[in-house]
């Protein structure tokens, strides 16, 4: 029996700033701004999706960014790093590109085999890099960075949580991934253990709950083929007792969520359509794109969205 679920789809954050937020992530670390749109559940918040040339399945970080939101806080029931792959040859490259615009990184850290550095943007959000050739993905540039050191899509995501069992369970049993591996307290999960399906486990047993808020990830995505591996995988997940919502049209891809056992939101995201239903492939993420029912009201959402401007030509 084919897999339902074939790793992760997008990682949504809630940010503050809006042009901050785009500068930090087309700018500095160089993601293809693919879609700006609206937070379909808050049409006076921008949606911006991240990724490679495509805003291919497994390369896109999406921000909600509120203005004068307060900064949340990293802790239990959370997801609390999000990982991005890069080749072993980029990591130097990295580390002097990061340096340059005065972001503090982590050293080195060697984690199953392979470097990590780990930082935070202007936010607080939780980020790492991991050095690795087990990517083949070819990575987006806007020319900013050279191509060959490029961000190649999401490596993995780690949960900080109190207990695993449970959730391990939901993983291994429902979700279609395995247990990798442990070490030193980080218990590893894929579908195949690849770079942009990997789940860490990472206990807090007695920590603080997190406080979402700016810097912290509002949920993360699971990819799934279509809208019928979709509507199989909710039911599964609600025959074993998961409150499942109904499927949500976001114009991109069809959405279901649940809570997982240790309080992360988990999204069930659809590879189809895909971004470029509304925009040229060479043109995406250069309009304010509306979901048909929010057309009628496109003035009134634009005078109540801040102005942004893609600045790459200033991160070079």
């Amino acid at each position: 029996m084919s897999a339902l679920i074939t790793g992760i789809h997008h990682i949504t954050a809630i940010a503050g700033n809006a042009q901050k937020n785009l500068n930090f992530y087309t700018g500095i670390l160089g993601l293809r701004m693919v879609k700006k749109t609206i937070n379909f559940d808050a049409p006076d918040v921008y949606h911006f999706y991240f990724g490679d040339e495509l805003g291919t399945p497994g390369t896109v970080f999406t921000t909600f960014p509120f203005e004068g939101a307060r900064r949340g806080t990293k802790g239990a029931g959370e997801l609390t790093y999000t990982a991005f792959s890069i080749p072993t040859a980029a990591l130097a490259y990295w580390m002097e590109r990061l340096s340059k615009y005065n972001i503090p990184i982590s050293t080195p850290l060697s984690r199953f085999g392979e470097k990590v550095i780990r930082f935070e943007d202007h936010d607080g959000m939780g980020i790492e890099l991991v050095a690795n050739d087990n990517d083949s993905r070819k990575g987006w540039s806007y020319g900013n960075i050279p191509l060959e050191y490029s961000i190649k899509g999401f490596y993995g995501a780690t949960l900080n949580l109190k207990a695993k069992e449970l959730t391990e369970k939901l993983l291994t049993e429902l979700m279609d991934y395995r247990f990798i591996g442990e070490e030193n307290g980080r218990f590893r999960y894929g579908t195949e253990g690849k770079p942009g399906d990997i789940v860490d486990i990472v206990l807090d047993k007695n920590g603080r709950q997190g406080i979402q808020s700016a810097g912290t990830v509002h949920h993360i995505a699971f990819r799934t083929d279509n809208e019928s591996t979709q509507l199989k995988i909710q039911r599964k997940l609600m025959e074993n007792g998961l409150h499942v919502t109904e499927v949500k049209d976001r114009n991109y891809f069809k959405s279901i969520y649940f809570r997982e056992p240790g309080g992360v939101l988990f999204e069930i995201a659809t590879d189809e359509p895909g971004f470029a239903i509304d925009e040229d492939e060479a043109h995406l993420g250069e309009l304010l794109k509306l979901p048909l029912w929010a057309e009628p009201h496109r003035e009134k959402i634009e005078g109540s969205l801040a102005k942004v401007n893609l600045n790459v030509e200033n991160y070079a």
